[in-house]
């Protein structure tokens, strides 16, 4: 109310308090904006095409979004539990019973990696002691295979594997990214061709004419960047996690190699 005398007093002069007050609400009725002036009020009374494309960004959005978040906790959890897979294997000195340990480690792609090549050994195994006698048994075979090329073949098929299991969908990340820019400014030229159609129409260049569509214009503008810059970003973080855990996969096979051509040869 204070300040309500301070304005009436410099409109008014000294005409007492009721002018006072009388000039202050007359001020703020002609300084505050009438209502339904806002860009998005312009927006609402756009056409349906307007409203087709910014629920395509926004649905290219909301889903990106759900990937990066399902994306960030699976790599978190194969991180985790590919170190533990780590500690097993190397504090373990029977295979079997990292095999009996990775069971709990599922996340990890080293856990599929290694009970693959586990498998290809097992059975190299087993056909060269069974298949040497008449008997079915040969006691001079020991532990020992007779190829290490086809345990190469089989750990890098199962990394792939693995590796595919990881990137999934992670591409919509790179489709939106690319995409939503110019789908948000196919609906910046929409804008602007209703803006001009609404002047040619009506033969005015009012702000109530030009507005819905110019409003069009930089809402679907926005969208499409604000859909396609998290989805850049989400997806090279993703990419250099993914190429540490490929690095790791790598590491593993070679070791995995190793062992076995020492132990099994």
């Amino acid at each position: 109310m204070n300040s309500f005398r301070m304005i009436g007093a410099a409109l008014g002069g000294p005409l007492g308090e009721p002018y006072a007050t009388a000039g202050a609400l007359t001020w703020w009725a002609q300084t505050t904006p009438p209502e339904g002036t806002g860009i998005l009020d312009f927006f609402l009374r756009s056409g349906p095409m307007a409203k087709i494309i910014l629920a395509i960004l926004v649905a290219f959005s909301l889903a990106s979004w759900a990937i990066l978040a399902w994306k960030l906790v699976q790599f978190r959890r194969a991180e985790k539990h590919s170190a533990l897979c780590l500690a097993a294997f190397h504090r373990s000195k029977r295979f079997s019973e990292v095999n009996a340990a990775g069971g709990k480690l599922f996340a990890s792609p080293l856990v599929g990696i290694f009970q693959a090549g586990y498998a290809e050994i097992d059975a190299q195994i087993k056909s060269a002691r069974s298949s040497a006698t008449p008997s079915g048994v040969n006691p001079e075979a020991g532990y020992r295979i007779r190829s290490l090329a086809s345990v190469e073949r089989t750990l890098e098929r199962a990394a792939n594997s693995e590796l595919s299991e990881l990137t999934r969908a992670t591409s919509f990340l790179a489709t939106t990214a690319s995409a939503t820019p110019f789908i948000g400014l196919f609906g910046t030229v929409w804008g602007i061709m209703v803006a001009f159609q609404e002047i040619g129409l009506s033969g005015s260049t009012s702000l109530d004419t030009i507005a819905p569509g110019i409003a069009e214009a930089l809402i679907n503008t926005a969208a499409g960047l604000g859909a396609a810059i998290p989805a850049l970003i989400g997806y090279n973080y993703l990419a250099n996690r993914l190429r540490r855990l490929r690095l790791k996969v790598h590491d593993f096979s070679n070791e995995f190699l190793n062992l076995t051509e020492r132990n099994f040869r």
